[in-house]
């Protein structure tokens, strides 16, 4: 039994040479980004590939949790409960990321003594045109052409809806569903061990990544811009742990220090990917073995990705900000309060994808503010680096509120929470599957309650 747990022990600690091969990577990238520019650049595809990847398994990932989840809740007014819970803290927490970044931005008054150049129009025209969906187009691609394009296509909104379908009807079949149930915990469990297998390719994913970045804007792009840069990453920072830290002690009675530690790793591949992407598997994986139900985990997390981006939020706040007043047309309070609400519509759907927040500004100003759209070229050149701090604040935040909802809903096991944090019972990196905690003790004592 003593050599079984010494023989876990080496096989979880052989990843921690993964991570500390990731920062090497991240720093070699650095280094190959400024000596050789070009070379850099041409590095590119190896971070596109790891990310792509990562972006692969998501949709079975959610699929299996989900259905996992709602299928074995006997009454489905408890998944209801959930989402509703959860809904509502977004909108709410997404409310005060905007005024948050509202606040900031019109201390700072970023982007004053700007110059836009013709070069910087194109960049902003180009990106308007990536993103152009309107919300009812949004609220129909949710809809998947068929049910099996949903876990095809990449569209966690769509695989949300399939998997929730699934596990209703799951749930309606009662005990002729059981198999069906066993067959997708197998899958499961084979999906996570394939998801570890390609962690491995982490540090070859970061090097690309990162040499690419800084091959191509160099330390130029950053001149003129650190007010915005810095001012973003501080307020980031601030809302992490004057916000959502009181937060969560406060509801949850959990300390932030806490879950940020426990969810270490995740950060770095954020940091290494700019992709909060890269991450989600590992966040359902490792709140389940906090102690947090399933089908909590599987509801608010997936619908977190799409409609808790609290670092998003505070992005677009300030850029709008920013590019209005190096334009020289600042808004106006009443102009900043209608286009920053417009502006958490536009934010839904647009999950930590490296690009995707400036998309979704360039859409926003597009639809409410045309002649602002110009302007989006100016940031074009620090965006990468500022949705690494958009990636992480969107990660926290969703960590954050799967804690609470778990505790507001009563699943959550606080004995196995105590464990985690401890040490006692690691994380096992080896499979990344819940090894029977996954708060399903929580879900008896419910259910007998």
């Amino acid at each position: 039994m003593a050599s079984n747990e010494a023989a876990t022990t080496r096989r979880r600690d052989r990843t921690h040479f993964l991570y500390i091969a990731v920062i090497a990577a991240v720093i070699a990238g650095i280094i190959v980004g400024f000596a050789a520019p070009d070379f850099g650049q041409a590095l590119k595809p190896l971070g596109t590939g790891f990310v792509d990847l990562i972006k692969m398994m998501i949709s079975p990932v959610i699929f299996c949790t989900i259905v996992l989840g709602v299928g074995n809740v006997r009454q489905a007014a408890q998944v209801g409960k959930v989402g509703g819970l959860a809904l509502g803290y977004f909108i709410v927490m997404s409310l005060v990321a905007l005024v948050i970044g509202l606040v900031v931005g019109n201390f700072l008054h970023p982007g004053e003594g700007m110059q836009l150049t013709d070069e910087m129009r194109g960049a902003g025209a180009e990106q308007a045109g990536e993103e152009a969906s309107s919300t009812v187009d949004f609220l129909l691609g949710i809809i998947p052409d068929t049910l099996v394009s949903a876990l095809t296509s990449g569209e966690v909104l769509q695989t949300l809806l399939v998997a929730l379908l699934t596990g209703f009807a799951l749930q309606s079949l009662g005990e002729r569903g059981a198999p069906i149930l066993r067959g997708i915990e197998h899958i499961q469990r084979l999906v996570f061990k394939v998801l570890a297998m390609i962690m491995w390719a982490a540090p070859v994913g970061a090097f690309g990544a990162i040499a690419a970045v800084v091959g191509a804007t160099g330390m130029d792009a950053l001149k003129g811009l650190a007010v915005i840069m810095v001012g973003f990453y501080v307020t980031c920072v601030l809302f992490i742990f004057l916000v959502l830290g009181p937060i969560l002690w406060l509801f949850a009675k959990v300390n932030i220090f806490s879950l940020l530690r426990y969810l270490g790793r995740e950060f770095l591949l954020i940091v290494s990917t700019s992709s909060s992407e890269t991450a989600l598997p590992r966040l359902i994986a490792k709140m389940e073995h906090l102690g947090i139900s399933k089908p909590v985990v599987g509801i608010t997390v997936p619908t977190g990705y799409s409609f808790n981006l609290d670092g998003t939020a505070i992005y677009l706040t300030m850029a709008s900000l920013f590019i209005a007043s190096a334009m020289g047309d600042p808004l106006t309070v009443g102009e900043q309060v209608s286009l920053l609400l417009f502006m958490i519509i536009a934010s839904k759907g647009a999950a930590g994808v490296t690009g995707a927040g400036l998309a979704t500004l360039a859409g926003g100003l597009q639809s409410h503010r045309p002649d602002l759209v110009d302007g989006v070229g100016m940031i074009v050149g620090i965006d990468r680096f500022m949705s690494e701090a958009r990636a992480l604040t969107n990660f926290a935040g969703n960590a954050v509120a799967t804690v609470l909802i778990g505790s507001w809903t009563k699943e959550i096991d606080r004995t196995q929470m105590q464990r985690v944090f401890s040490g006692e019972d690691p994380f096992d990196e080896s499979s990344f599957v819940d090894d029977g905690h996954g708060g399903q003790e929580s879900q008896k004592e419910s259910a007998s309650a």
